[in-house]
């Protein structure tokens, strides 16, 4: 026998944490989080929370990289452990608003004439993700610039973001690089500069460089005279950059009001200071994942947002969850492998994707929606008597929400009026806590990523063997054995490096390209 509805709607209205304003609530009736759950979890999330105020203060929170983690300062910039810090968070933000009102008034320019109506950024992992989340928030037809994003280094995805763009006259590049030594953003960076080139046009006088002091990048950017130099700091991680220069200068030049977007997310971080665990968003958020993955990450978390404005949030998400909280080791040193895999799409979308699997298949996941309340800014039409395509979408969250649970799967709700700048920044700033807060629940390092380090050292050792097999070539074929001892190196690691040479170089040929036993290379 069903619970009475009024029943359920008592248990809503327990179940809510709510920021007033902007109004961001997450809804977790239907999250399997008793009372008696969140008991149990309190002392440790009463130890997160101070381990919180200590990043917050300025503690070494990234023990392994010995650095702070600011990412908190850059929306309320008071709170930053020193004045410097304050002062340069408060000055960055301000540069950002002036070079896009410059841009937008036309006193920053294409030398060759006319105006800057494009944005092309350079940038990969969280220097591309959190702008292209701006521009699908943001951007469009009432935009005053259009965003193109190189984010890859694929030569033909590379060519294909160019012929989208066009002529490059109109175009503003924006390059970001932490260190400027980051391959991928190096090789977008020159690939436009050979773009630029071949339209006559000069490169640096529309040139953006968002990075630290003193790196690699920040001193070609100063040696040949680029449009601007913004700032990036070494206590800001890119998976958190979004209220930094990284996501503020594109987002300033796509019409984002910034203020308003810090502003959101200033709101967020103090509701999530809350010690009353139940008032605490990012506590109970935090709470919801730890006792649906029972702490070891055992469900992923499928997010669906019902709002297309909002499809690039999952991807945004799947590095900011995964990169923080995907960990081999605790901070003790235990072997732990930690983590909450994230995928999802958007709804509807999903109703006829994947919802099949997630109501009757595998119970491994839980659910994560977004409702916005509001469906557009011009009224409302009706596809049939009294019903619009909104009442639509917000009849099949609730239906996908109701189905799930009937069959004993959890979610959670996070809901919103409108789409707005305060309403992002709050959402962003629910997230980066929520991940903070679970890391302090699992004992591992959010902020660091040994991983990812260690792939980029071994791409780095593939690209020095190739090297030394390019060397080792000469104008007689030889097979990948032979070619390997000339290189000193393993026949399979070659194999593929050899392979892919002979597809791309026109001094390079190979017999048998596909069958690694008898193929055969040379170099002309």
């Amino acid at each position: 026998m069903s619970k009475p509805a009024d029943d359920r709607f008592d248990r809503y209205v327990r179940s809510r944490a709510v920021l007033e304003d902007p109004y961001v609530e997450l809804d977790l009736s239907h999250a399997g989080v008793e009372d008696a759950d969140l008991a149990a979890l309190g002392p440790a999330l009463d130890r997160a929370l101070a381990a919180m105020r200590a990043i917050e203060a300025g503690g070494l929170a990234n023990a392994d990289e010995q650095r702070m983690v600011g990412h908190f300062w850059l929306r309320a910039p008071g709170l930053a452990p020193t004045p410097a810090i304050e002062d340069a968070i408060a000055g960055a933000i301000a540069a950002v608003e002036a070079f896009a009102q410059g841009v937008h008034a036309g006193r920053i320019a294409p030398p060759e004439g006319g105006a800057f109506t494009k944005v092309v950024l350079v940038g990969i992992g969280g220097s591309a993700l959190g702008p292209m989340l701006l521009a699908d928030v943001f951007g469009g037809v009432g935009a005053p610039m259009a965003l193109h994003v190189l984010d890859n280094t694929d030569p033909e995805g590379i060519d294909l973001q160019l012929e989208r763009v066009g002529s490059l006259q109109d175009a503003l590049v924006v390059v970001i690089s932490k260190s400027g030594g980051t391959p991928e953003t190096r090789n977008g960076m020159l690939e436009v500069e050979r773009a630029c080139k071949q339209q006559g046009l000069a490169f640096a006088p529309r040139a953006v460089a968002v990075t630290m002091a003193g790196s690699v990048l920040h001193r070609k950017a100063e040696a040949e005279r680029w449009a601007a130099i913004m700032p990036m700091w070494d206590w800001v991680g890119g998976r958190t950059s979004i209220t930094s220069t990284v996501g503020l200068l594109p987002g300033a030049l796509l019409g984002m009001d910034v203020r308003a977007f810090l502003a959101g997310a200033a709101a967020m971080d103090d509701a999530t200071r809350r010690t009353d665990l139940r008032r605490n968003p990012a506590a109970m958020l935090a709470a919801f994942w730890h006792h649906q993955g029972q702490g070891r990450g055992e469900r992923a978390m499928v997010v669906l947002p019902y709002k297309d404005r909002l499809l690039l949030l999952s991807r945004y998400l799947q590095q900011l969850v995964m990169e923080s909280l995907g960990k081999e080791r605790d901070r003790q040193g235990k072997v732990c492998n930690q983590g909450i895999a994230v995928y999802g799409n958007k709804g509807s979308t999903d109703q006829h994707a994947y919802v099949q699997q997630l109501r009757d298949g595998r119970h491994d996941f839980f659910a994560l929606f977004v409702r916005v309340l509001r469906d557009r800014a011009a009224g409302c039409f009706e596809v049939e008597d009294g019903i619009t395509s909104g009442d639509y979408l917000d009849g099949f969250w609730q239906g996908t929400r109701a189905a799930l649970h009937d069959n004993g799967r959890s979610s959670l709700t996070i809901a919103i009026d409108a789409l707005d700048e305060r309403a992002l920044g709050a959402i962003v700033a629910l997230f980066e806590r929520a991940v903070a807060i679970y890391a302090e629940l699992v004992d591992v390092n959010a902020f660091h990523q040994p991983g990812v380090e260690a792939g980029k050292k071994a791409a780095a050792r593939v690209l020095d063997l190739q090297k030394r097999l390019v060397a080792a070539l000469d104008g007689e074929l030889r097979d990948v054995r032979a070619l390997a001892g000339r290189a000193g190196a393993d026949a399979a690691d070659c194999w593929p490096i050899l392979q892919h040479l002979a597809a791309n170089r026109p001094e390079m040929h190979g017999i048998r390209m596909h069958d690694p036993a008898t193929a055969a290379f040379r170099r002309a």
